[in-house]
């Protein structure tokens, strides 16, 4: 295929690096600087890793040109979620917070578990990047909490300070950041005498990035609409 990357960070020069071994053909790379040069352009499908700011201009793209929209930015508003779903009454969009195989089943895990342990454990998601990152909590931080607690029936906490009492019916939720590291969520289940932690490690971004190229492959075959990680694994089981 025919692909135009949004950004030019690492994750969108590791996408451009790695296109031509997965089949592909990187046309353009493109960011709010150049996207007057990018619009006229036809393309088979478009990756976006990049900033939130980039999301309007890109759905106009993708909608005109009526293009795979594959879309890893995280950071998203309400707003512009919604923009999403729109724009995929056009085309076909795949979102993720988080293009990670094991991400993708740590959420399932979740999905199972805390049911079975969320009246007798507090919970606790920690998670950590690099010192590069903009966005906190990571999305993918975000998309844990909602697969323990899609009913919201607890309180999101981001971070204590203080003088905070005794604690409530609420997810702490944690952001570390230093170094390089590409990824790490680690959720907790603390209970009487025992916990339960669960982690997962991204040790390269090149899984972030195979994981796109395989949503790109999942999505070639399909209609206008919008798409997921649970999707993807979904055919593959």
């Amino acid at each position: 295929m025919r692909v135009i990357i949004i950004g030019r960070g690492k994750m969108g020069t590791l996408l451009k690096d790695s296109a031509s071994a997965h089949g592909h053909e990187v046309i353009a790379m493109a960011d709010a600087a150049n996207q007057d040069e990018v619009k006229p352009l036809e393309c088979d499908a478009v990756i976006d890793f990049s900033h939130p700011d980039n999301l309007g201009w890109v759905c106009d793209y993708v909608q005109t040109h009526g293009c795979i929209y594959i879309c890893g930015t995280t950071g998203l508003n309400e707003e512009q979620k919604q923009l999403l779903r729109r724009t995929a009454r056009s085309c076909p969009v795949f979102y993720s917070a988080n293009f990670s195989y094991g991400i993708a089943m740590l959420e399932k895990v979740l999905e199972q578990v805390t049911p079975l342990l969320k009246e007798d454990f507090d919970m606790e998601v920690v998670e950590t990047h690099h010192d590069q990152k903009q966005d906190a909590p990571s999305g993918t931080a975000v998309m844990l909490v909602e697969a323990m607690d899609p009913d919201h029936a607890f309180k999101r906490v981001y971070g204590r300070e203080g003088f905070v009492g005794k604690r409530g019916k609420e997810i702490g939720i944690h952001s570390i950041r230093g170094g390089t590291v590409a990824g790490e969520h680690t959720v907790l289940y603390l209970g009487q005498d025992e916990s339960l932690k669960i982690t997962h490690t991204a040790s390269s971004r090149m899984i972030f990035v195979n994981g796109a190229w395989k949503a790109l492959a999942f999505m070639a075959k399909r209609p206008n609409g919008y798409y997921t990680m649970k999707d993807l694994t979904g055919e593959e089981q």
